[in-house]
Formats: structure tokens, C-alpha cells, sequence
């Protein structure tokens, strides 16, 4: 019983972290409308795609929370672990988001008076965002998901990050030349530490 109840508050604290993940985006500060230069409809492939790997992770359940034999003390490590991987995934997303300010949007664009943004959280990687994203699929995935679904989650969240990064990116690197071309040279695009 009290391994079960590990679980189920594990749920709800990564269900908590949607929400704060949610917020992170409603209730932004909203800029003021900036006339958009040039825009990529390609990357809405890669949002169809990562939206799938959301889409799997919260489809197939799986009984227990912990994938070994039950014992509290890996259940609880293994909850902590998944909690923390959840909430340190929506700071990153609320730190890249304000760091981003008015240019945040969904879709792959260049406003006029684009900056190209490489501080804070663009200095670890260059889609940040899509970093915190990934991290709260997985955190879901280890709360929720039976492990083939997330497996399967993690390969087409994975190419539909490819599809939108490589299309947003060559817009970035149409505005900016080489002053992008050093910052890719400098900062990984996806994971940190990887080239």
C-alpha cells in the first residue's frame, strides 16, 4: 500500500509541473506585436511529431510506478529522481522563455529588430525550450508511461526536434551568418556537452 501511494503522488506532482509548465506560457508577459520578416512552415512537422511523443507518453499506463521489484526505498528514489527531472525541466523552459522575451513564439519566424539571444540558458544549449520539453516527456514517461511508449515517445520526439530545430535554424543562420555560425560552432543545439 505504501508503495502505491509513492506512485500516486509522484502523479500528482508531475501532473503540478504541467501546469506550471502551461503557465509558463499563458501567462507570459505579452509583448507588443512585432512585424514578422521571414517565417518556416516546415517546422510544424516537427511540432506534429513532438506533440505525438506527448501524446504517447499520457496514452499507455503502466502499474507501477517502480520497473524493478518493489521496494519503498528505490520507489521513492526513483520518484525523487523523476519529480526533480520534471520541475528542473520547467525552470529551464521558464528561464529560456524570459530570456527570449518578445521572440518567443510557437512557430519557426524572424521579427523585424531579431536579436540573436546567446545568454542565459542559450548558453548551454541553443533550444533550450525544446530541452525542457523533452526532460517533462520523460519525467511523465517514468511517472506514467509503460516503457515501450516511452521508448517509442522518445524517438519521435526526438525527430520531430530534428525537423524543427534544422528548419528554425536556417532561418537564424539567413539573419545572422556567421555570427550563428560561431554560436553553433560554440553551443550544442539539443544536448549539452554534444557537438
Amino acid at each position: 500500500m505504501r508503495i502505491d501511494m509513492v506512485g500516486v503522488v509522484t502523479l500528482i506532482l508531475v501532473f503540478l509541473a504541467w501546469l506550471f509548465f502551461a503557465a509558463i506560457f499563458l501567462f507570459r508577459k505579452k509583448p507588443p506585436k512585432a512585424q514578422e520578416t521571414k517565417r518556416v512552415a516546415a517546422a510544424k512537422w516537427g511540432i506534429a511529431l513532438q506533440g505525438v511523443g506527448f501524446a504517447l507518453v499520457g496514452s499507455f499506463h503502466r502499474a507501477q510506478l517502480w520497473p524493478l521489484p518493489p521496494t519503498l526505498f528505490g520507489e521513492v528514489i526513483f520518484a525523487a529522481a523523476t519529480v526533480a527531472l520534471a520541475y528542473s525541466s520547467c525552470l529551464f523552459c521558464l528561464r529560456a522563455v524570459r530570456t527570449l522575451g518578445k521572440q518567443w513564439t510557437y512557430e519557426a519566424r524572424v521579427i523585424q529588430g531579431h536579436e540573436l539571444i546567446t545568454q542565459g540558458p542559450y548558453a548551454v544549449v541553443r533550444n533550450p525550450i525544446y530541452l525542457g520539453m523533452f526532460g517533462l516527456m520523460v519525467a511523465t514517461g517514468m511517472a506514467y508511461s509503460s516503457w515501450w511508449a516511452l521508448c517509442a515517445a522518445i524517438l519521435v520526439f526526438l525527430l520531430g526536434n530534428r525537423i524543427r530545430i534544422r528548419a528554425e535554424e536556417r532561418l537564424l543562420r539567413e539573419a545572422f551568418g556567421e555570427r550563428f555560425d560561431d554560436y553553433a560552432r560554440r553551443v550544442p543545439a539539443f544536448f549539452p556537452g554534444r557537438p
